[in-house]
Order: C-alpha cells, then structure tokens, then sequence
C-alpha cells in the first residue's frame, strides 16, 4: 500500500494579526522560542538567549547567500520595436515609442509585464515568474528602465516559468540594483523602508529571490558571542528561489514536487563540519535553507562532502537527519514543506503544540517574525 502522509495535517490556525508586517528596529530583540527536540518541551526566551544554547566545540551553519532586487516591472516591446537595436538605451526608448504608435490588440502599446527573477542558468539568462505570462510568448522582448535593460522570452519552462536572456551596458548586479526592488513575500504588505532588513548581516553572494530569514535575527555583536564562547561559523550558500515556498497542492504531500535550487560548501567549511562531528561537536544550521544544504552534502558518516551544484532534497518526516543537531528557524507557514521540515526534526505533535503555544502568547509569525531554537 502506498504511503501517505496528508498535507491537512501541518494545518494549524493562524489569525492574520501574527504575521509580521515589519522588522524590528534591534534584529536580536525578537523573541526565542526554545523547544526540546525529543520531549517537546518549550521555554520562552529572547532571540539574544541563544548563546545559552550552545556549547564550546559546537558549529553554527549560515547561509551566506545575498537576496537580490530580483523584482522588475517593464514594459513589452511590439514587432515593430524590435526592428531597432535593443542593446542600448536609445534604442528601448525607439522601442517604445514605435509601440506608443501600435494600434495592434495582441501586443497591446506599453503592456505591463513584471518579472521576478528566480534562478540564474547562464551569465545573463535567469528562470524567471513572468505576470501576465500570455504576453509573454518565446520570442518577446520585454524593456526595463526605458532601454537600460532588455529582456527576451527565450522559452516556456517548467512549471510556466521563463526563460529569459537579457541584454543591457554596464554590469547586470548594478543595473539590477537600479531598477529592481526587494522580492517580499506576498504576506507582506508594508513597504519595506530599508531593503538590507531583508538581508542577513552576513549577506556575501548575490543569487537569491527570498531571505533565509532565520539568519535576519543575528547581528554582527551576537555572531562575536557566539564566536567567543568557542562556537565554530561554517557557511554554506543556497541561493533560495520560490520553490521553498511554493505552497502544497496535492493532499498527500509525497506527490509534491520540489523545484531545484543551487547550493555551494567550500571545502574549507566541509572541514568545519566534519572536525566539529569528529571532536563530539553539535551541528546547529540557521534556517531550512542551511539544513537543506548540509544534509544535500552528507557523506553517509556523519559528515560532508564539498561541493556545488543544484537541490531539491525534500525533508518531511520519517526522515533521518545525517549531519544536522539542531536548528535555528523562524515560524513558518501552516501546510508548507518548512514545517514539515521541522516536524521531521521534533515530531509533528510537538510542532503543532508548539505553534500553538506560539499563538496563544502572540508571537510574530514568518519572515519578519519571532524565531525558534529547535534543541
């Protein structure tokens, strides 16, 4: 018989007023909830609490990935656009103007297209959500910034998403930084104010869609703390696209389907991990992300293997964990593969008590949220 495990049962009740709208103003203020792993026992504390936690010889994991202004809203260029140079700025404004002057239906003059750029595949060519994606068909040409930057429909990937080839002067991260904005989640409706609140402090390499928001909880000051107490830093870097959020849709949760997302460990930080195993040491990840990248990279005896190259590694439970101790995580939503995640850690009852308890003492919820210490 089949297994099933129903994605109903990671349900849990959320009143919309948890959800944090904003981040807080000192990011290592936010509350702790620290839960044991085997009993499900819960302590209230406060985020800076958690150098109580961990021990000399311990290793913490953080992604060091960089979120990128990865959403751009431009404007698509018409058949008769296209027959002047897209490369420079000049030319997307002739662009333009030639469409201002179409009267054709389909490609509608200056139609809105907005793009979130979710996976780089090539130097200048990203797996992209395209909205709407009607307008979107191989082949057209979409301009940004009037000209500054081109893009072109190349093809009709997985899942809809596209394929996109862009074309611009200058240096792509600069001329994203330029016209895009900070990719927040849809639960989010401030604007954020300051967009290196959706970066950790640790942000090093450009490549992500989403924050792994676990980490937004630490600054500089604590990580010294942390340092001090004779706790080891390994980073690793998972450039997190959408598919970690991607809800659910099938009832029973094994037929989900993860996209991939690209992940690298130096060797250096391997050596880390598995000089932390050797000595008795306790692996601790800061978010999923983390997670999902050491246990990618075990070795089948404890420890790592270097190495670089794309995930879709699902963790639900009846999973054993091979490298990961514990975990630093936010809460996350009901029904996603992140709390199922985390009921493979500590039991899916003691995952539902405890964010129900999180509930009743109103703590924040998700990305801007209160944090977890799973121990």
């Amino acid at each position: 018989m089949e297994k099933v495990l129903k994605k109903s049962d990671f349900y849990f009740d959320l009143p919309k007023e948890l959800i944090a709208q904003d981040p807080l103003t000192d990011r290592s203020s936010s509350r702790l909830l620290v839960m044991d792993k085997k009993t499900g026992e819960l302590q209230h504390r406060v985020f800076t609490d958690v150098t109580d936690y961990l021990k000399e010889g311990d290793c913490l994991v953080i992604n060091d990935t960089k979120v990128i202004p990865a959403r751009i809203i431009g404007q698509k260029i018409n058949a008769g656009g296209n027959k002047t140079n897209p490369d420079s700025e000049k030319a997307g404004k002739k662009a333009l103007t030639d469409e201002e002057t179409d009267n054709g239906k389909e490609n509608q003059i200056g139609a809105k297209i907005e793009l979130l750029l979710l996976k780089r595949l090539g130097e200048d060519t990203w797996e992209s959500l395209v909205k709407p994606g009607k307008k979107a068909r191989p082949g057209a040409k979409i301009s940004f910034g009037n000209g500054r930057l081109i893009g072109e429909i190349l093809e009709i990937g997985e899942e809809g998403n596209r394929i996109v080839k862009f074309s611009y002067e200058g240096i792509f991260e600069e001329v994203l930084d330029e016209l895009g904005t900070m990719p927040l989640p849809p639960y989010i409706t401030h604007e954020l104010k300051d967009k290196n609140r959706y970066q950790t402090v640790y942000a090093k390499y450009n490549g992500s869609a989403a924050a792994p928001t676990a980490g937004l909880h630490f600054t500089d000051e604590l990580l010294e703390k942390v340092k001090l107490k004779g706790v080891r830093i390994a980073h690793v870097t998972l450039h997190v696209g959408l598919g970690t959020f991607r809800p659910v849709k099938e009832e029973n949760v094994l037929n989900h389907h993860m996209h991939t997302e690209h992940y690298l460990l130096r060797e250096e930080d391997a050596k880390i991990i598995n000089e932390t195993k050797a000595s008795g040491g306790r692996i601790i990840c800061v978010g999923t992300t983390s997670t999902r990248t050491v246990e990618t990279c075990a070795d089948g005896n404890g420890g790592v293997r270097a190495g670089e190259g794309d995930t879709s590694i699902f963790i639900y439970p009846g999973y054993e964990f091979k490298v990961l101790d514990g975990l630093i995580t936010n809460f996350h939503l009901p029904e996603s593969t992140l709390i199922m995640l985390v009921s493979a850690l500590c039991g899916r009852e003691n995952v539902l008590n405890a964010y129900n308890e999180a509930v009743k003492e109103r703590y924040r919820f998700f990305s801007f949220g209160d944090a977890m210490l799973l121990i």
